[in-house]
């Protein structure tokens, strides 16, 4: 038996986060990340693919400082798509969770009001969490290429 592997578009992937989103929203019964971002980390810089939040004039200003936590994770280590990690104490504009949607794209997340720390102490994370993991699968499954 083998595995076919899907390839998924750009469009398609805006299209998945902002389902995804929504639905995570929903659950949570308020907007759990109002920033995020596709970027490319090919060759040591980096590139936004697309963009969206309240500060997309300084976002990628304060990119590098942003990553806070999870730069060491995304700079040093090569992830498999599907690949997640949150950054429990990141505040403000640092960014709490980042997706690996493909060969050196991911998927940057932020709540720029409060920290993943306060957003998982809400009983309603649990819900809006489940539409988070099937996001993951579905860049396991069909990686992003741009």
């Amino acid at each position: 038996m083998s595995l076919i592997f899907e390839i998924m578009t750009l469009v398609q992937t805006l299209d998945k986060i902002q389902r995804c989103s929504a639905t995570m929203d929903d659950h949570y019964g308020k907007v759990v990340f109002d920033e995020w971002a596709v970027v490319s980390l090919k060759n040591g810089g980096e590139r936004i693919v697309s963009y969206h939040g309240p500060r997309k004039e300084h976002f990628q200003k304060n990119f590098v400082n942003d990553l806070g936590s999870l730069r060491a994770e995304l700079l040093t280590t090569k992830h498999a798509p599907g690949h997640f990690d949150f950054a429990r104490n990141a505040v403000g504009t640092g960014f709490e969770a980042f997706v690996c949607a493909g060969d050196e794209l991911y998927l940057l997340c932020s709540n720029t009001q409060s920290s993943m720390n306060n957003i998982t102490q809400e009983p309603r994370w649990l819900e809006a969490q489940k539409a988070f993991a099937g996001l993951t699968e579905c860049f396991r499954a069909d990686p992003l290429i741009v």
